[in-house]
């Protein structure tokens, strides 16, 4: 048997995280620093000397570029992707594009901290934090978690948001608990599973 190795990566840093806009679905490219940190990732992945046999991102092209460019420096570019929306980043409804100083000043404070922060308000036309843990946590049940207890060394480069619904079920985490999670962009966090899908071994590659 193989060993279980999960690896998620949250993607680079997108034209819209440096614009400081919500982003959601609006399907946005990498800065060149988000270029710079996913090639990053990749270095340091290799370095470790990690193997990959499947791989799954979004739909969207800023998480799929950086899983290109990740495998790219590792020099495992055959490694078969899966792409799906269900690993999308939460939709902010009415706030994508917008910037998130100017929404406070339309809403205030509180309530964009509200939307932003709480587990389960969704902004007007959007999706909650709940509502992303709701299609993302299904998916990655049914499709990569019986891919990972096969054996097959499996690589996810995803969303902030959509990731977070991960860690909260490998890490065991209340939704209390998973608000005060971040995942910085372009950090590989390496997980190695036991038989029961429980986590035996977490290694975050920030350094």
């Amino acid at each position: 048997m193989s060993e279980r190795l999960l690896v998620l990566v949250r993607h680079g840093q997108s034209e819209w995280n440096l614009k400081n806009l919500f982003t959601g679905w609006k399907d946005v490219d990498l800065t060149d620093t988000g270029v710079s940190e996913a090639r990053a990732a990749g270095k340091k992945l290799k370095a470790r000397n990690l193997i990959f046999d499947r791989a799954f991102t979004s739909d969207l092209k800023r998480a799929q570029r950086t899983l290109s460019l990740i495998l790219e420096e590792m020099g495992q570019g055959s490694v078969p992707v899966t792409r799906n929306l269900a690993l999308n980043e939460r939709d902010y409804g009415d706030l994508v594009g917008m910037n998130k100083d100017d929404a406070r000043k339309k809403w205030g404070d509180e309530q964009v901290l509200q939307w932003r922060r709480s587990y389960d308000i969704a902004p007007p036309g959007g999706e909650s934090l709940k509502d992303t843990v709701a299609r993302a946590l299904p998916y990655y049940v049914q499709e990569i978690l019986p891919a990972v207890l096969r054996g097959e060394r499996t690589i996810i480069s995803a969303h902030g948001n959509s990731l977070r619904a991960l860690v909260m079920v490998l890490e065991r985490l209340t939704p209390e608990g998973i608000l005060k999670r971040e995942l910085a962009t372009g950090v590989p966090i390496v997980y190695r599973l036991n038989a029961d899908a429980t986590v035996a071994d977490k290694a975050d590659l920030a350094a």
